[in-house]
């Protein structure tokens, strides 16, 4: 149950991480950043999984594809923030009469906790196959094709860049694959977009490609989202 809560009484003041035996300046400057961060401790107060789900939030505010009734896949989706965002405004639960009831499924290499409204399932999406066993599984082509996955880092910006670019990448030829037409991907990349050979795949293939980042990331990384509307099928 996701806890609403108005921000009041979160902590305003900035809390210092002494540097402890065994824990390396850069897994200090990392919790005290983490300690310091608004949106964690949002995301705590309201009983999110973590701090991503605001960022769904905001571009969904924005773009409008979580709607009632929609079937939408979400890829790496542990900890599992982007479905407890998407199951009430799909309508999953069933819990809003009058309105279509959608359908989530989500996707990820590792074990994620349940989720009331979500269907998860441990899988890896490059799988042979993958694209007929997750129409199987939602019942039917889908709506949204969602994924906030980021590679390991590596510390060589170059490298983190390529990674995330083949993510996203995969993410998009598994979207092709098992959207309906007028559906939307939306997909984690970094400062300056998706690669111009995915842009402009992902600009034949859809009506509307938006590069965007939302206040919820962090000021100092260089995540960006593509949000791609309008699948031409």
């Amino acid at each position: 149950m996701v806890k609403k809560s108005s921000g009041r009484g979160l902590r305003d003041l900035t809390v210092r991480v002494k540097t402890a035996r065994g824990r390396t300046l850069s897994s200090t400057r990392w919790l005290q950043r983490q300690l310091n961060d608004p949106y964690v401790q949002r995301a705590k107060a309201e009983g999110f999984r973590g701090r991503a789900a605001f960022k769904i939030m905001e571009l969904d505010d924005k773009y409008h594809f979580l709607v009632p009734g929609a079937r939408v896949v979400d890829l790496g989706c542990a900890p599992g923030g982007w479905l407890q965002v998407a199951v009430p405004r799909i309508n999953a639960l069933g819990q809003t009469g009058g309105k279509p009831v959608g359908r989530i499924v989500g996707l990820d290499l590792q074990e994620v906790e349940p989720i009331p409204g979500a269907e998860i399932h441990q899988l890896d999406f490059m799988e042979d196959g993958a694209d007929d066993q997750v129409k199987d599984w939602l019942g039917g082509s889908a709506d949204v094709v969602m994924s906030d996955m980021a590679a390991s880092s590596s510390g060589h910006k170059q490298t983190d860049h390529l990674r995330i670019v083949a993510l996203c990448e995969a993410a998009a030829y598994l979207a092709f694959d098992v959207l309906t037409p007028g559906g939307t991907f939306v997909a984690k990349v970094l400062q300056g977009g998706a690669e111009d050979s995915l842009q402009s795949e992902l600009k034949r293939r859809f009506e509307k490609v938006a590069n965007v980042k939302p206040s919820a990331s962090r000021s100092d990384s260089s995540e960006k989202f593509v949000v791609a509307q309008g699948f031409r099928g």
